[in-house]
């Protein structure tokens, strides 16, 4: 480890590392605009200088230059502040300085060091050149005259996205940031270079003129758009959430979040239920909450209850409607609306085993029917991270563009029993092989068999590693399995059970055709499919108006709080369910948000503990013999779930990356 001395203060460095990071481990902070950690190094803004001895008498960028023995490096100097001064300068010559009409206003890295950095003033008159606008697609807008061609955004796009559709044109002060013919970026984490971009030349477009920073209450939450459990912060003002940005969590989704995370807030004020409904010779009219409450208490069910869980639930919601259901002597629950019926005897055979961060050492990956890019794109990024570390990709299922290379063995379930020899014989040698499982192989009977008889085979098991991977796209799956949300036959036997009280929890994914003969109530927050089957509607709270907890993909228990209050007469899940179930002559054992929660720790010890539940390593033995080609179970990405549909960003992210709908700009 080299020894290097920052600013008098000696001190010892990992090998490998940059004089920028020496000087960040001494606790000195370094000013840049094109360097980021996540990022390859480009050098190209030049703010970052340092004066570094032994070495040419002039300012070195610090990003690029490796940390090495003996070096001396000042940042303090005359020669270092005289230097920042002078790209500053530079930099401004041609920015426009609308500081007070830009997005980026009071986050912005430019104006922050400009501030700290900069002169003051400019020597500099001459006209300054303006740039026309991209059109970057629905999440993207353009001010492209403020850029100042870190390339960040170019990095992220072929690095991190896998998707080289941003680049620049011409050369020397002419040079332009642009997407390849000027088309929308078609990539599903495309919001992604707003945050990087540290100057307003790239903002988001949904958010534009929205709110100042200072305006708005940040409050940490736990994204439910997928089942990749994605630290999020989301910022409102009054009554609205206006933005939903990434948190920094390593072992989560880094630094990282969808679009479909980032842009379904517009959603969470359209189409609200904001007031309790009955059905009354087949309409649905507005009632109060005794009324409701009363019409669900008239039904004669005899014990006869089940409870369908929706993706989007916290665990407190579902665990009190367990409660009530089996207060009320049912015992029919069920989470997996689409007809899912796969084994949950062992929660560790349906669990992402390697964990997120675990499968970016993974030396050679088996991919069985999913679309990684649909169902979690942030897993999709790991990958690409274990690729570049020499990691192989094998695929079974429908060929689709992963933004890496698979070697793509077919569309047949049956290769399941019969992978190539070649195939087995890499597995063999790997020290580190992973196979993932997505949401067509647990469509498919025996297909699920058939990837645990390969968990031997393949030699996924070692001391130290779990290379058996499923991989689920709902956020409240795992939750719901931990709270024995699920019965044998799935919602085809809940349905045959012909339930005569069926309680809704945000389950808008379901078939009600097959549940005619129930009285069917709705507990949710828009009004999609669920709503409109309801013969009551009881209107609930969204994840962004309740604190809740939430169990990702890889079995990690994670916190939101509330951002913002339900609108109308809604209510959060848990106190409506506490509240009928005192109408209904059942009364649940908690009173309080604590207490529920408290509960829930009691019976479920596990979702009282944050961090990774530990489900052991057991692999059952299921039927076999699958055959047949697997099916992609997210049709639209854009449009997964109710929140989403009723978001009017993602309805034109669907129509134009999707479905290839053209929108003109304004000045077209």
């Amino acid at each position: 480890m080299p020894k290097v001395t920052v600013d008098g203060v000696e001190l010892e460095v990992p090998a490998g590392a940059t004089v920028l990071q020496a000087c960040e481990l001494a606790g000195k902070e370094i000013p840049r605009f094109c360097y980021h950690e996540r990022l390859s190094i480009a050098g190209n803004c030049r703010m970052c200088l340092v004066e570094v001895k032994p070495g040419p008498p002039k300012p070195q960028a610090s990003c690029a230059l490796p940390a090495a023995d003996g070096q001396e490096i000042r940042t303090d100097s005359e020669m270092v502040k005289k230097a920042r001064e002078g790209v500053m300068e530079f930099l401004l010559i041609n920015h426009p300085l609308d500081c007070p009409i830009c997005d980026q206003g009071g986050e912005c890295d430019l104006q922050d060091q400009s501030i700290a950095y900069g002169r003051g003033k400019s020597r500099f008159d001459e006209n300054k050149r303006a740039v026309t606008e991209k059109y970057m697609g629905p999440i993207v807008k353009t001010v492209m005259t403020r850029c100042i061609q870190c390339t960040r955004c170019v990095r992220f796009a072929e690095e991190v996205a896998g998707v080289p559709e941003i680049g620049a044109i011409y050369r020397g002060e002419n040079m332009q940031i642009t997407t390849y013919l000027e088309h929308a970026a078609k990539s599903e984490l495309s919001g992604n270079v707003v945050d990087l971009c540290p100057v307003g030349a790239l903002t988001s477009k949904p958010y534009a003129f929205e709110a100042r920073p200072w305006e708005l209450k940040k409050t940490h939450a736990i994204d439910v758009m997928d089942a990749v459990g994605t630290n999020i912060r989301l910022d409102s003002r009054g009554r609205q959430v206006l933005r939903a940005v990434p948190r920094i969590n390593d072992d989560v989704n880094e630094e990282w979040a969808s679009d479909k995370t980032r842009h379904n807030v517009d959603g969470l004020v359209r189409k609200r239920l904001d007031k309790p409904y009955v059905r009354e010779n087949g309409k649905l009219v507005p009632a109060t909450w005794n009324e409701a409450f009363a019409a669900i208490a008239a039904v004669q069910h005899g014990g006869s209850v089940a409870a369908l869980a929706g993706d989007l639930l916290d665990c407190e919601t579902m665990f009190a409607g367990k409660a009530l259901v089996e207060k009320l002597g049912g015992t029919m629950l069920e989470g997996r609306q689409t007809g899912l019926a796969y084994d949950v005897s062992s929660l560790s055979a349906v669990n992402f085993n390697t964990t997120l961060a675990g499968i970016e050492t993974a030396d050679v990956i088996l991919l069985v029917g999913t679309n990684l890019r649909w169902e979690a794109p942030l897993v999709n990024t790991r990958i690409r991270k274990a690729i570049k570390k020499g990691a192989k990709v094998f695929g079974i299922g429908p060929e689709v563009d992963l933004t890496y290379k698979v070697e793509w063995l077919g569309n047949d379930a049956s290769l399941l029993a019969k992978l190539p020899q070649a195939v087995i014989e890499v597995f063999g040698k790997a020290a580190r092989p992973a196979m993932i499982v997505g949401g067509g192989v647990l469509a498919k009977d025996g297909a699920h068999g058939d990837t645990l008889a390969l968990v031997e085979t393949l030699g996924l098991v070692k001391e130290g590693w779990n290379g058996y991977n499923v991989l689920h796209f709902a956020a409240a799956r795992m939750g719901g399995l931990m709270l024995g949300y699920a019965v044998d036959g799935g919602v085809k036997a809940v349905a045959a059970a012909k339930p005569k009280l069926l309680f809704s929890l945000g389950a808008d994914e379901v078939d009600y055709a097959a549940f005619e003969d129930s009285f069917k109530v709705y507990v949710g927050h828009h009004g999609d499919k669920g709503a409109h089957a309801a013969d009551v509607i009881l209107p609930g709270a969204s994840y962004a108006e309740k604190a809740g907890t939430y169990v990702n993909l890889e079995g990690r228990v994670q916190r939101g709080e509330k951002a913002v209050f339900a609108p109308g007469d809604a209510r959060e899940d848990w106190s409506i369910l506490r509240a009928l179930s005192e109408v209904l002559g059942a009364t649940l054992p908690f009173d309080s948000f604590d207490a529920l929660r408290a509960e829930m720790a009691k019976a479920v010890p596990a979702l009282g503990q944050l961090g990774l539940a530990d489900y052991g390593w057991a692999a059952p033995k299921l039927p076999t013999g699958a055959s047949g080609e697997f099916g992609s179970p997210i049709k639209d990405f854009y449009l997964t779930n109710a929140i989403c549909r009723a978001s009017p960003t993602m309805q034109q992210c669907s129509a134009e990356l999707i479905h290839g709908e053209t929108f003109a700009e304004a000045a077209e």
